[in-house]
């Protein structure tokens, strides 16, 4: 079974081109849902957030938004929350990598958006990287509520630059000008671990 970790900075196209694998009908484990679902009601993540992120805990279920203000310019702060959310997506994430193989998938994708960053491209055996023009990543994020230059400067302090990712990427996804471009990219990813052509690393 190939593993191959999917990323790219924020307004890139990721999410699309996940969707498009699912389509193709490979199994995808997407970190960001699985995030979502440990913070909302009945998360295994909200005690432990809520003791130690109080004003975050909102309805028995943590607040995003919140949460997002409170840890964005407290590194200290965003460890601990690494220190509890990252254990529990890493739990998710065998889970689904054990029920795969025994279902004896070709390939897997895990979505994740700082998959470089935090040293999950350790735990593939390729990665594909979305990328788009800076223009169309701009006008992306200038439709999203609450869009900044300054928010993105924060974001970004955080993320590799886009073109060091195409660098260490084994595929780059184009998601920027043509969706068939985009499309075909992820169905020729998807033809050579089928048909082998992509090595699985020790690891």
């Amino acid at each position: 079974m190939i593993v191959l970790g999917l990323t790219g900075s924020i307004a890139m196209g990721k999410s699309t081109a996940a969707s498009a694998f699912r389509r193709l009908g490979v199994p995808v484990h997407d970190a960001d849902d699985t995030v979502h679902r440990l913070m909302g009601k009945g998360g295994d993540a909200v005690a432990k957030l809520a003791r130690t992120f109080p004003d975050a805990l909102k309805d028995g279920a943590i607040d995003r938004a919140v949460l997002r203000k409170r840890v964005l310019d407290d590194p200290k702060a965003l460890k601990r929350l690494e220190s509890i959310l990252h254990p529990l997506v890493r739990r998710s994430e065998r889970a689904f990598l054990a029920a795969a193989r025994r279902r004896r998938e070709p390939l897997v994708v895990l979505d994740i958006p700082l998959l470089y960053e935090t040293g999950g491209d350790k735990r593939c055996d390729a990665v594909a990287v979305v990328s788009a023009p800076r223009s169309v990543q701009l006008a992306r994020l200038k439709r999203r509520r609450g869009f900044t230059k300054e928010w993105l400067k924060r974001i970004e302090a955080r993320q590799l630059p886009d073109a060091e990712k195409r660098r260490r990427a084994d595929f780059v996804i184009p998601t920027g000008l043509d969706l068939r471009r985009s499309l075909q990219a992820i169905r020729t990813i998807v033809t050579m671990a089928k048909d082998g052509r992509i090595a699985r690393r020790r690891r």
